[in-house]
């Protein structure tokens, strides 16, 4: 078998076999040969993990033959798709009945069942992550059973299998909660970062959508904030950005050139403070509109690995400040911004967001350069905050650090218990955070 690798391209396996289902009966007869012989089973989406969550030795499931829009209730705004419908596919599929998602964060390539199983969100204080908007589910379990679940139908397995980091079963539909179509009017500016962060409370708990990016080495912070608006109602003068625009700014700038900057930093790490105060003068300073998916998705072409973790929201200052600190006394040179975003708290069992409104600050290092130091370095301080990670992205915490972070934890382990009791989906990373 061929080896597969993720985006990052730094997790990899070689499963034993791979299967591509078309229908839900051939995902649940895999799923029960699986149970019934002794091996492992894992779906795999958009390999967008950074972590080895969606590693396995045993038989890699590809759901992209399931996917697309399965049914709509234009007046209740619920939007059945498949699992394995990719995020940048869903504005299309509900634009014909003027619906939208409530929220996406700023990479949308991931399936909609990767996405909510490992907790993916966007920004704003108001606004949970994808996750939240779920009203139901249908997964395959390790028995090989189909099995719904809502907040009426199942409800403590759906109080759990919102995030269900892939131990619980496939996810084989989705029913969202949309809204009606609505643009966003994004402005970018760079700000001191001392600013920004006096006025963070302000603007979490005025603006629609708010999250900045700060670039170790200097104090300037990169914000970006988007109002929503409904269709045709953009403040006057205020556009899509043209097609010159976006390929200077998203393509040349944003990845081309900070691509060719990140090569030449990890030769000369010395000049990384130097092209920091470059990089933050040459990008983030634009204002333009359009439909929502558009705004909130940007497109990535340079290759990094990802630390992400969940902080109370008040806070983020101190973090940051700590960050800072813990850079210069260790003498690191970071080339990626750090970026700062929040959502509002949720009911999720193992949601980063559960019962709390939590600030997300997020690292970065270039594929090229080793991550290690600065990543254990950070960590550090985010515990110390009662941080939570991102499951999808770097963190080395095991099972029994989570008990203390997770108060339905041992909810979520019994519902595992009960449908995947010949623990069909296990891997490493399961072995190791829910142990």
């Amino acid at each position: 078998m061929s080896q597969w690798r993720n985006w990052a391209g730094d997790q990899r396996c070689t499963p034993s076999s791979v299967a591509r289902p078309s229908t839900v009966a051939e995902v649940s007869a895999l799923v029960a040969a699986a149970a019934s012989s002794g091996t492992t089973i894992k779906a795999v989406g958009a390999g967008h993990s950074f972590t080895d969550i969606a590693l396995t030795q045993g038989v890699q499931l590809h759901l992209d033959g399931i996917s697309g829009l399965l049914r709509v209730d234009r007046e209740a705004k619920l939007a059945t798709v498949a699992g394995g419908t990719r995020l940048h596919e869903i504005p299309a599929l509900l634009a014909p009945y003027g619906l939208a998602m409530e929220n996406l964060g700023d990479i949308d390539k991931q399936s909609i069942a990767g996405a909510i199983s490992t907790g993916t969100h966007g920004t704003g204080v108001r606004f949970g992550g994808i996750a939240t908007q779920v009203r139901a589910l249908t997964m395959v379990t390790g028995t090989g059973e189909i099995k719904h679940c809502s907040a009426t139908e199942n409800p403590d397995l759906f109080a759990v299998a919102r995030v269900g980091l892939g131990a619980l079963g496939i996810i084989v539909e989705v029913t969202l909660a949309c809204v009606d179509a609505f643009m966003l009017h994004a402005v970018e500016r760079p700000e001191r970062l001392a600013a920004v962060l006096e006025s963070l409370p302000e603007r979490n708990a005025t603006l629609d959508h708010f999250e900045f990016y700060w670039f170790p080495h200097t104090d300037t912070a990169l914000t970006k904030t988007n109002t929503r608006h409904p269709v045709g109602g953009l403040p006057q003068g205020v556009s899509p950005l043209s097609a010159v625009n976006h390929l200077v700014d998203d393509v040349l700038v944003s990845n081309t050139l900070y691509s060719a900057l990140c090569t030449v930093s990890g030769k000369m790490p010395a000049i990384i403070p130097r092209l920091n105060k470059t990089a933050s003068k040459l990008t983030g300073n634009r204002e333009f509109g359009d439909l929502s998916h558009k705004v909130f998705a940007t497109e990535r072409t340079v290759r990094f690995r990802e630390m992400e973790y969940a902080v109370p929201l008040a806070q983020i200052p101190t973090v940051l400040a700590e960050l800072e600190a813990m850079i210069m006394r260790r003498g690191l040179h970071i080339s990626f911004p750090v970026e700062v975003r929040s959502a509002a708290a949720d009911d999720i069992a193992l949601s980063t967001a559960n019962h709390r409104e939590s600030g997300y600050i997020a690292i970065h290092q270039h594929v090229k350069t080793a991550p290690l130091e600065y990543f254990r370095a950070a960590e550090e301080i985010f515990r110390a905050h009662e941080g939570r990670p991102h499951w999808g992205k770097w963190h080395f915490l095991q099972s029994k650090d989570f008990c203390q972070l997770y108060p339905d934890l041992e909810k979520f382990c019994i519902v595992r218990d009960d449908l995947d009791p010949r623990r069909v989906f296990r891997n490493a990373y399961l072995d190791r955070v829910l142990s």
